[in-house]
């Protein structure tokens, strides 16, 4: 069944780059958007 482990692999690694995108923009925004309050 190494179909199963190919799918898990891919939608952690396709969830974990989605968290990972979400964090920097959010990150960035906090960053870019603290100086005006």
């Amino acid at each position: 069944m190494w179909y199963f482990a190919w799918i898990l692999g891919t939608a952690f690694a396709c969830s974990f780059a989605i968290l990972y995108a979400l964090w920097f923009e959010l990150s960035a925004y906090r960053t870019n958007n603290h100086h005006s309050g």
